[in-house]
Parts: structure tokens; C-alpha cells; sequence
């Protein structure tokens, strides 16, 4: 089975991190502390809140460095040299430089010697030693702002999935001994009653008390359509009630609602890294000593080679070299393209476990389906019942709805819904279910069957029917060992199945069904849809068979169906997909990535928002190495200054995150 459970680990600094769960580094002292507050349930909106304090020591570097140079090069008085010149220039390093440099120093403590922060500062001090003053304080206000960008742009990929999936109200209200009393969410137990006034949010998963009751879903399923609950039916926190005061039975305590394990799951989907940002992460870890070696090696093997070398010239070379080559560009916006990608999908009611995931789903070849639930709407209505003649049609059916009651198939409840109420209670005896082919009891001591005609051959019942003649699902009924007959029933399909199937052949992935149900509804459905293969009357055990088969030809799959009866498939397929999230807690548990709202619509979906994932990590890599390599040729040969080095570092880290975040701003529209 694959490994459901999540672990965070801490933060720990960028270049040299052993901590591979760590997906940014833009100020190791900041995001602990934010870290630390999220622990305790805080929200750290202090950059967004104050944008020109974020900006303030740059925004005075900036003024004094603008300063210095228009004295340099346009007034040059006579004050303006020697030490004055030098305080000039060092007053405005001191405000974006002094924080690098500490953090430098505590990395250092630590035994972390190769992060950016070490890069950026030998750069600017070797720029200091040998009288580049402009350059190396421009080296360091550059660096600085885009430390600055990178964290606005990792804080709000962080709240914007916090901001859609923590709707969780801190205070609800509660009757106890007919009062109304406001307290706590978190202090409210199971069976308390929670009284819900329109435009209100519910505080804690339930049963809906009241008749009837509109609930916008949005908090859960990405979708702001009114949802009608009536009385009995669930309703979980997060949903908005919208026009009448409501009653909620609670259900579950506050940390083990529905929202609460979503929120968990989406926060905690970045410590699952993707092989390409692990790669990364570990090419940096070693490129980063290798990068300081080939510095100190341009600066020092000149001297072997070249007749008039001198070595503030080659130093200043090595300089460069250091600050073009620091992978704040690779290391900042890869994982903040992966975290894009989750927040995208959680918006349009898709939740992913870790970036692998998005990685792998972009990799699809075969995506592989249950039909009940998932293609169709699982919710069967009987269309006719044909009994031999001699026999009780309504004791029958009574026989049949009071086995039916001991399974939560969909079919069962169609039985069940079908057949009057029971007067006489039916005494069942060895009530048994046979896992593929149906239920087995005793009324009265004899045997009495209920399921699929592979359960009439499995106890040598005799029929003289063909079931390949009937397209409908058939549930066949046998009575003290002699067969009594079948009732049919049909399930209909989902609405949006046809745009699935549809956006699929679009993007090339191949189609094929799996399900328990008779081969020749299953093939109805595939035909009606355009699914390319379909198998019908498997067992468990034959439909993993099926995915070995076609993992075999070595083809990537995903299987998609409820997350629970099909565990052994989910584990098996390279990703597991989930239908009807707000339906199972072990959905969540045991599914890569669930589709909250029920629409197969959403699983071609997932793989774009996986593909585009993919792709801007990709343009963000190649645009990294492209320009890097290029600078690093011309530094190592003299042709590039500081401020070329700028550019490569901290202008190509800032391109890559603007294409990052553009992944947040795009619409995945289903047409």
C-alpha cells in the first residue's frame, strides 16, 4: 500500500538543507517564526499588513546608494572621497546587507557553511576589498528586494489555499438546557445541538435537525451552488447556511471535522516533493561547495597561466562567478510552482496529497474507472421484477428488502426504497456477504440468496435464463436451493461523464472501465461514452489483475473509483483517485488525490492542472541554466560585470516566480 500519512519537518536553510520536506527558504529566521505561530493556530499577515516597512531598508539603501552614484559621477565634490566616500557606500550596504550577514554567520554556527546567504555575502564584501563600492551594495539591494518578492509570493500561495479551505468558525452557538449559549467550537461535544442562522458557517460536522435547509458548499467542493439538505442528511463544517435558522446535530468533535482533515491534508501536501524538485534540492545541496571551488579556482589559476595577471582583476571575476551562480532561482520557484499547482486544484475542489503527485497525474497514459459512482450517478432505481410463476411476489420482496437492509450498496438501497414497508418482521438467520457476489441468510431454515448470477452458480442454482440478454444490472433471487427470478435495476449517467471522457481523448490519455457490475451494462455505458475498454463481472481480485495487465505494457495508470472498496487497485495504480470526497473519511485516507464534488468532469481537469505544473517547472529550470550558463561564461572571461551577475541571480530568481505565480491566477474553466 502506499505510504497515506504526512509528516512536516523544520525549516531548515535553503542551499545546504538535510531536510528534504522543506520547500522555501527566503528568511530562515521569518518562516520559523511563522512556522511556530501556525503551530499555535496564528495567522502571520504581518508583510501584507505593512508592505512599506517590508520594503523599508531597501527603500533606504536604494535612496543612498542613488546618492553616492549621482555624487560619483555628476556633482563630484571635493568632500565626496576617502573615508566619507567609503562610510557613504557602507551606510547603505548596512540595511539589506547587515541582516544577510548575520544570518550568514548563524548558518556558519550551525555548520550550514554553502547557503545564499554565505554566497551573497563574500561576493559583496570581495566587492568592498577591492573598491567596488556601487557594485557591491547594488549586488545586495538587488538580492535583498527579490528575498522580499520571494517571500510575497510564497506567503500568498500559502493564504490562498489557507483563505478557501479555513472556514472554520472559532465560535458557534450551542443550546444547552433550552438556552442559546456562544462558546468555543473546540469545546463542543458529540450530540450537543448547534443552532445556524442564515449566512452563518457551521462550526463542526452533523445531522441536519431541521426539515429543510440550503447550504453553499463552496468551502468543500470549490462549487457555490446551493446544495438543499433535509432532515437526517449530513451536513459538514464549512458549509454556509443561506435562508432559514437551522439545528445541526454535532457528530464530530472540532479537530476531526471533514474541513479540519482537508485544511490538514492541503497544508501539509508540500512535504510530498516531486522527483524533479527532490532532484533539484539535492543538485543544489552539491552544486553550491562546487560553485565556491571553481570561484577560488578562477581567481587563483590565472596566476599559473597568464603572464600579466592581476589579482583584483581575476577576484572581481570570481565575484561575479559567485553571485551569478547562487540557484536561489531553482530552489525558491520550483517548489513555489508545485505549491501553485495544489492551490489551483484545491480552488476548483481537487485536493492533492503531495506535489509527486501532480507530477505523476501529468504523466498519465491509462486512466482506469469504476462505473458505480463514479461514471454514473450510483443511484439505482428498480426497473422491474420478474418472479416465476407459484411464487409470492410481495413475501419475496419482503425476504429481499430485509437482507438488502444489511449492505450499504447502492443497489441495496434501491431494493429497499422499492419494497413497502415491512409489517411482519422477517427473522434472518447466518446473515453472510459474499465480497463480489451478494448476501447469503437463512428465513426459516432455508437458505435464502440474494446477488449476481455468479452467486446462483456458486451454489449450483439452476436458471433457465441467458443474463447477457438483459442490459440492465440484475439482482437474481433464489429460495430453499430453486431459483424465484431477478429484479433489474438501472443507474444513470453523471451528466458531465460525456465531457470527461471527452477532454481525456483531448489530452491523449487512453480510457478504460473495471467494475463488478454484469459485462453487458458495462458495456453500455462504455459505448454511450466513448470509453475505449471496458470489463464487466469482476471480482476484486480480477480488476487488479486487469492493472498489472496494463501496467504490464508499461503504461503510467490512475484508477479512479470510491478510495475504499477498491484499496487494493488505488495502491497498486501509480495514482489513486477518489470520487465523492464529502463522502468517506477513508476516501481521504487512502486516495492521492479526491475529487470533492463527485464530477468526473474534475479528473481531466487534474492532469492539465498537472501538466501546466509541469511545464512552468520546466521553463522556470531551463530558463535558470540558460542565462546562468551564459553570464558564468562571460564572468569567467571578464565580459560580465556585477551587474550582469545581478540579473542572472535575483532578476532570472524574480522571472521565475512571476511564472509561478501566474499558475495561481490561471482558470482551469471545465466547457
Amino acid at each position: 500500500m502506499k505510504d497515506k500519512y504526512i509528516q512536516k519537518a523544520p525549516v531548515k536553510s535553503l542551499c545546504c538543507a538535510e531536510d528534504e520536506n522543506e520547500y522555501s527558504k527566503v528568511d530562515t529566521k521569518r518562516l520559523k517564526n511563522e512556522s511556530d505561530n501556525h503551530e499555535h493556530g496564528e495567522d502571520n499577515e504581518h508583510d501584507h499588513s505593512h508592505p512599506i516597512k517590508i520594503f523599508l531598508p531597501s527603500i533606504i539603501s536604494l535612496v543612498l546608494l542613488l546618492g553616492a552614484i549621482f555624487f560619483d559621477n555628476v556633482l563630484k565634490p571635493e568632500w565626496f572621497k576617502g573615508w566619507v566616500r567609503i562610510l557613504w557606500y557602507l551606510l547603505s550596504y548596512t540595511p539589506v546587507g547587515l541582516p544577510v550577514l548575520k544570518e550568514a554567520g548563524i548558518n556558519i554556527g550551525k555548520g550550514e557553511i554553502f547557503s545564499e546567504f554565505f554566497l551573497m555575502s563574500i561576493a559583496t564584501i570581495g566587492a568592498f576589498a577591492i573598491g567596488e563600492y556601487p557594485e557591491g551594495v547594488a549586488v545586495m539591494l538587488f538580492y535583498a528586494i527579490g528575498e522580499v518578492f520571494q517571500n510575497i509570493a510564497v506567503k500568498r500561495a500559502k493564504s490562498s489555499i489557507k483563505s478557501l479551505l479555513d472556514q472554520r468558525p472559532d465560535e458557534v452557538t450551542v443550546l444547552r438546557n433550552n438556552l442559546q449559549q456562544t462558546v468555543k467550537a473546540e469545546s463542543v461535544t458529540i450530540d450537543e445541538i448547534i443552532q445556524l442562522k442564515p449566512g452563518e458557517k457551521l462550526g463542526l460536522d452533523g445531522i441536519l435537525l431541521s426539515d429543510i435547509a440550503s447550504f453553499n458548499t463552496a468551502a468543500l467542493t470549490g462549487e457555490s451552488k446551493p446544495d438543499t439538505k433535509a432532515i437526517g442528511d449530513t451536513v459538514l463544517a464549512g458549509m454556509i447556511n443561506l435562508n432559514t435558522v437551522s439545528q445541526v446535530k454535532v457528530t464530530a468533535i472540532y479537530a476531526d471535522s471533514k474541513l479540519s482533515k482537508i485544511l490538514e491534508l492541503v497544508q501539509n501536501a508540500t512535504s510530498r516533493k516531486a522527483p524533479t524538485e527532490l532532484l533539484i534540492r539535492k543538485f543544489a545541496k552539491i552544486y553550491t561547495p562546487i560553485v565556491v571551488l571553481l570561484a577560488i579556482a578562477t581567481c587563483l589559476l590565472p596566476y599559473f597561466f597568464i603572464s600579466d595577471y592581476q589579482f583584483s582583476d581575476w577576484l572581481y571575476r570570481s565575484l561575479v562567478f559567485l553571485v551569478i551562480s547562487c540557484p536561489c532561482a531553482l530552489v525558491i520557484s520550483i517548489p513555489l510552482g508545485y505549491f501553485g499547482g495544489i492551490g489551483a486544484a484545491s480552488r476548483n475542489g481537487i485536493l492533492f496529497k503531495g506535489s509527486n503527485f501532480l507530477d505523476a497525474l501529468a504523466s498519465i497514459q491509462n486512466l482506469v474507472m469504476d462505473k458505480t459512482g463514479t461514471m454514473t450517478e450510483g443511484v439505482f432505481k428498480v426497473q422491474e421484477v420478474v418472479f416465476n410463476p407459484g411464487f409470492n411476489q410481495a413475501e419475496i420482496l419482503k425476504m429481499v428488502k430485509a437482507l438488502e437492509s444489511h449492505s450499504s450498496h447502492p443497489v441495496a438501497t434501491a431494493i429497499i426504497g422499492f419494497v413497502d414497508s415491512v409489517s411482519d418482521e422477517i427473522f434472518l438467520q447466518s446473515v453472510e456477504e459474499i465480497s463480489g457476489y451478494g448476501l447469503k441468510a437463512e428465513v426459516d431454515g432455508k437458505q435464502l440468496l440474494v446477488g449476481n448470477f455468479k452467486l446462483m452458480d456458486k451454489f449450483a442454482i439452476v436458471y433457465d435464463i441467458d443474463p447477457k440478454t438483459i442490459v440492465y444490472t440484475v439482482i437474481a433471487v433464489a429460495y430453499d436451493k430453486e431459483f424465484i427470478g431477478y429484479i433489474t435495476i438501472a443507474d444513470r449517467i453523471k451528466e458531465d461523464a460525456q465531457i470527461a471522457i471527452d477532454k481525456l481523448n483531448l489530452l491523449g490519455v487512453k480510457s478504460t472501465m473495471l467494475s463488478g457490475d454484469k459485462s453487458t451494462i458495462v458495456k453500455f455505458v462504455a459505448e454511450k461514452l466513448g470509453i475505449q475498454s471496458a470489463f464487466g463481472d469482476l471480482l476484486p481480485e480480477d480488476k487488479v489483475n486487469k492493472i498489472k495487465e496494463i501496467k504490464s505494457k508499461g503504461e503510467t495508470v490512475a484508477f479512479v473509483g470510491d478510495g475504499v472498496n477498491d484499496a487494493p487497485v488505488v495502491a497498486l495504480s501509480d495514482v489513486g483517485i477518489a470520487m465523492g470526497g464529502l463522502g468517506s473519511d477513508a476516501t481521504i485516507e487512502t486516495a492521492d488525490v479526491v475529487i470533492q464534488d463527485d464530477k468526473p468532469s474534475k479528473i481531466p481537469m487534474a492532469i492539465n492542472i498537472g501538466k501546466q505544473t509541469r511545464l512552468i517547472v520546466w521553463q522556470n529550470i531551463i530558463l535558470a541554466f540558460v542565462v546562468k550558463g551564459i553570464v558564468l561564461i562571460l564572468g569567467a572571461g571578464g565580459l560580465a560585470t556585477m551587474w550582469e551577475a545581478v540579473f542572472a541571480d535575483v532578476g532570472v530568481a524574480l522571472l521565475a516566480i512571476l511564472n509561478s505565480v501566474r499558475l495561481q491566477m490561471k482558470k482551469f474553466a471545465i466547457k
